[in-house]
């Protein structure tokens, strides 16, 4: 008797834990069921993905969606809509919201706003404060909770843990890896004076490499001494790649797409403050050690960073601007057309936005197409060439740095736990998305409603 499925995706080129092969993968009840030749089986629905490329869901495990509180930026809606519209099946959120996410009631608030609100599934991150230090033990393993995340500089209030003690006693308190923002706050003050007023080309001449790197040693030093795992966000320098080489053991690394793309001063020269971000685009060298590091594995995952601001927000003369841009939905895309430029291979892509997020993070059930895995799916056309506008963008900040650049390699069809979200640019289902599991953090309770 020929088996049945939900779905079947047929004829596209798979690429999974051994290789890349033409192969069917058949989904029932939201994981995957069944890979290989399935010709004789039937479907509920069977979709034809011939000259595809078929991916593990695509994780985003850097976004900042701005609900609650600056909802006029995005929220989590629009920038999970922007997710999904992407090829993105996962997204982990940022704390520094108003309220920020630091207490475990807020974390629940954001929880129920997400559930089958949005269109991919969700983690977010807890913030670290002096206040709730002795607490984080217990808010790191709540539902839905990705990993404690410090400022170690760039924030505001209670979020920013600047100095060594601060940071020390956090690490102490938590038992999962914990994610850092690492650039020495101390250096940041002191050079404050360097900011030209209406110049964003000063922007990393302010922020330079020696910050970011200052504080990735004291992380790293204070990280050894406790025993725990940490996580350095956008790292920007050569110097940093260098560095984390050696430390492995204690410490992973993220890049962004913005870093790898952008470089100064053309990018301030072209984009003014648009280009602006914490830590900095930084100079050619700089992407080209980054670039160097990510071939060398000492990067192990892609997050977009993505933080919208309106563009009334990033039209004030500098340095009075915001910091930060969209990105989500344009992560796929321009990692892909540098897979085609030759700068990584596929697998490598496959590494940073699947296996990686997962590994790093010890997600449950995703990461892989495997069978018992969650159906999570980015599906691209490698060939295909598209032009990236303002207009494509579903952000609520309505604008992307990218606009009116061509890549190569486009998302086609974004599968999430078995739901066929976006085929073609259009949303095709609603909104389902659901927290998502981590290893150290399983425990008994009930799926949401």
């Amino acid at each position: 008797m020929a088996e049945t499925y939900d779905l079947i995706l047929k004829g596209g080129t798979v690429v999974n834990h051994d290789g890349e092969g033409v192969r069917d993968i058949g989904i029932r009840a939201g994981r995957f069921a069944a890979i290989g030749d399935l010709s004789r089986a039937s479907a509920g629905e069977i979709v034809d993905c011939k000259g595809l490329h078929i991916l593990p869901g695509v994780i985003d495990s850097h976004v900042h969606f701005r609900e609650p509180g600056l909802t006029h930026k995005e929220d989590l809606e629009s920038g999970s809509r922007g997710a999904v519209l992407g090829g993105v099946t996962a997204v982990f959120e940022m704390p520094n919201t108003d309220p920020t996410t630091t207490s475990a009631e807020a974390i629940a608030d954001k929880v129920k706003r997400a559930h089958h609100r949005m269109h991919c599934d969700f983690a977010f991150y807890v913030g670290a404060t002096r206040e709730n230090t002795r607490d984080l033990a217990e808010l790191e393993r709540l539902p839905g909770v990705a990993a404690v995340k410090v400022f170690m500089g760039s924030s505001t209030g209670s979020l920013l843990i600047e100095d060594d003690e601060g940071v020390r006693n956090v690490l102490k308190a938590i038992n999962r890896r914990a994610a850092f923002h690492s650039e020495d706050e101390y250096r940041l003050r002191e050079r404050m004076n360097l900011r030209v007023e209406g110049d964003p080309r000063s922007h990393p001449v302010w922020r330079d490499a020696t910050a970011a790197l200052m504080c990735t040693q004291r992380l790293i030093a204070l990280a050894r001494e406790t025993g725990k795992r940490v996580h350095v966000l956008h790292v920007t320098t050569k110097e940093e790649a260098v560095f984390l080489a050696d430390h492995k053991d204690v410490a992973t690394a993220e890049a962004t797409p913005a870093h790898l793309t952008l470089a100064a001063p053309g990018c301030y020269e072209r984009l003014g403050t648009l280009a602006q971000l914490n830590p900095p685009i930084r100079d050619a060298a700089h992407r080209e050690g980054l670039w160097r590091g990510l071939a060398q594995g000492v990067i192990d995952s892609i997050g977009s960073d993505h933080s919208p601001h309106t563009r009334e927000e990033k039209a004030h003369p500098y340095p009075k601007t915001h910091s930060g841009m969209p990105g989500v939905q344009t992560l796929v895309p321009l990692m892909l057309d540098h897979v085609n430029a030759g700068q990584l291979s596929l697998l490598r892509f496959v590494d940073l936005t699947s296996a990686g997020p997962a590994r790093v993070f010890g997600m449950a059930a995703k990461g892989r197409i495997a069978v018992g895995y969650d159906a999570d799916l980015t599906v691209v056309d490698l060939k295909r060439r598209e032009t990236i506008t303002d207009k494509w963008v579903a952000s609520r900040a309505g604008w992307t740095p990218y606009d009116g650049v061509t890549v190569t390699g486009w998302p086609v069809g974004t599968v999430v736990r078995g739901h066929r979200v976006m085929w073609e640019g259009a949303l095709t289902t609603p909104a389902q998305g659901e927290r998502i599991r981590f290893l150290e953090a399983l425990v008994s309770e009930p799926r949401l409603a």
